[in-house]
């Protein structure tokens, strides 16, 4: 089968075109078009308070308005290290407004990660959270930074035009406001109050421009910077509105608990909000208690979350005190999406939770689901409108049968233009447009594609290729069983044996043998875990992610120790 035959298609729901336009404008053009349109209309809903698109815009172009002053010009970088606040979303959309390049920053980068992506991205200036000031100053001196913006979470919480805020920052530098410190620390609220309203719109050329450098997870390696042209970020925002075509412009409530820091919460919570005119309810940590009330309180109709989202909700004790039927569409990633999560979470909303697929370099949503009709449980669903993908073998890299698995490469609009400053690894990843996912994958009759693993995450015991994500699913639906995870550790005779980390449910137990004979009924001999170690919780990113290379490293590191003990 030829990749560009697009099988997939025939399984579209009606609803949605096989191919889409998509307008060559900057992403900033998502909040201008929405603001204009529906000025009055909520955008952010953040801890009580609302603020409207007019008053969004107006933040935004005084940010913008005031980083220019500082000497921002266009093509630099400006790093944003928040939590899910209105002066997230205020400095996303300024800095794009200025012509500049966004460089998402985790707020739990510990110093040695801060001070790689910032000497590699280059950075000048960067907005972070008030606690975060002192980390931030630590390596400032070793980077191009020049420019620290301190931000308090509840500023907006204040009355507008009250007087400045008290942060509580190192000697308290921040508190005098734009240029009061010197060293190039400023406060947010006052560099806003101080900036004027003019609206700033810098010439972009969609194509060829960046609008992010939203840097890999880093769990291979040290990470890198993905180069996000506005044009990959519009495609992807435009793909995502069609895939969600019972969406009301102007009526949707979106629950933005996925950091917008992460790419996933960026496109899918973040910027299909705006350009659907919807409601943004900020969440800036993942609280389930604080999640159940807002639900309750606040209805939100669309949920993109990861797997550990859905479940923490699921196992609260007192779920059934909430409403939670307000939610209507659930797109999950950034984890394989279990059945039983994906039914019992159903049941109780009577909404839609569907899997779905991508990849920082994509945008990063590459296939999902259909949300409304009939779905395919444990397949990441269809590739999106136009977004061709190919099975190839991993050694010759020649496209593979129909049914075959391989590594899935993918080719899209909403594909990067490369690794910032690593021409090398980009030419090993991204070839003739196809970008290698390096995810183990295959796709059956109807289109539909299954992830069987990450290629480097294949266990090889024995001889047997072993593919963690089977093992995984099966412990899931153990009744006594909350979060699981695989992986592969070394072994002498075996090369590597099967672990498994298993965090088990309140009130609920399970014996290492109870679990032993539970899997050697459900799988093949040599696809048993030898080993289970019993954990309160497991090593996750901050969408949710198990890190199962951090546990991989746990078990490498007790191996060699073991080694020079015995030697």
């Amino acid at each position: 089968m030829s990749a560009l035959s697009r099988l997939w298609v025939s399984s579209y729901p009606s609803e949605i075109p096989q191919t889409l336009l998509y307008p060559s404008i900057p992403l900033y053009n998502v909040l201008l078009d929405t603001a204009q349109q529906y000025p009055d209309h909520p955008a952010l809903f953040f801890m009580g308070k609302e603020m409207t698109y007019a008053e969004l815009l107006e933040d935004c172009y005084r940010f913008a308005n005031a980083i220019q002053r500082l000497g921002v010009k266009k093509g630099d970088r400006v790093a944003v290290m928040l939590p899910n606040t209105p002066q997230a979303v205020i400095a996303y959309y300024g800095a794009l407004l200025a012509g500049v390049v966004v460089v998402q920053t985790n707020p739990l980068y510990t110093e040695r990660e801060l001070e790689h992506q910032m000497a590699d991205s280059g950075a000048e200036t960067m907005v972070c959270l008030d606690l975060l000031y002192p980390r931030v100053m630590k390596v400032k001196g070793m980077t191009s930074l020049k420019n620290i913006i301190v931000t308090g979470i509840k500023d907006y919480l204040l009355p507008k035009k009250s007087a400045v805020p008290a942060c509580p920052v190192e000697a308290g530098t921040a508190r005098k406001g734009a240029g009061g410190a010197g060293g190039g620390v400023y406060l947010f609220t006052a560099l806003l109050a101080q900036a004027g309203r003019d609206p700033v719109q810098t010439p972009i050329d969609p194509e060829q421009d960046l609008a992010l450098l939203q840097y890999t997870g880093g769990t291979t390696g040290k990470a890198k910077g993905v180069m996000l042209s506005h044009a990959n970020l519009v495609a992807n925002v435009i793909q995502c509105d069609a895939w969600f075509y019972k969406a009301k412009k102007g009526q949707e409530k979106i629950l933005a608990a996925l950091p917008f820091f992460h790419v996933y919460g960026m496109t899918v919570a973040m910027n299909l909000g705006i350009y659907a005119a919807g409601k943004l309810i900020l969440i800036p940590r993942f609280d389930v208690n604080m999640i159940l009330k807002l639900i309750s309180t606040q209805k939100p109709t669309v949920f993109p979350g990861a797997p550990t989202m859905y479940i923490g909700l699921l196992n609260h004790p007192e779920l059934g005190k909430y409403d939670i039927s307000s939610i209507e569409a659930c797109l999950s990633g950034s984890a394989p999406l279990p059945v039983e999560v994906q039914q019992k979470f159903e049941a109780l909303t009577g909404g839609r939770l569907v899997e779905g697929y991508g990849l920082t370099e994509c945008s990063p949503v590459t296939h999902a689901n259909p949300i409304w009709e009939e779905r395919i449980s444990g397949s990441i669903g269809l590739p999106w409108p136009d977004t061709d993908c190919k099975i190839v073998d991993v050694e010759t890299g020649e496209e593979v049968p129909q049914g075959t698995v391989g590594e899935l490469c993918v080719k899209g609009p909403q594909v990067m233009k490369g690794y910032w400053n690593q021409e090398e690894e980009t030419k090993a990843c991204l070839q003739d447009g196809w970008f290698m996912t390096g995810d183990i994958c295959s796709m059956d009759k109807d289109g539909y594609f299954y992830v069987v693993d990450r290629k480097k995450d294949m266990i090889i015991a024995g001889g047997f290729n072993i593919y963690p994500r089977e093992i995984e699913e099966v412990l899931y639906e153990h009744p006594a069983i909350k979060e699981a995870a695989v992986a592969g550790v070394p072994d002498p005779y075996r090369g590597e044996t099967i672990k498994a980390y298993i965090v088990v449910k309140e009130e609920e137990a399970v014996t290492e043998e109870e679990l032993n004979s539970y899997c050697r009924s459900k799988l093949a001999a040599f696809k048993v875990p030898r080993i289970y170690e019993f954990r309160e919780d497991l090593p996750k990113t901050m969408v949710g992610k198990v890190l199962r290379r951090v546990l991989v490293e746990e078990e490498k590191a007790k191996y060699k120790a073991a080694e020079k003990q015995e030697a």
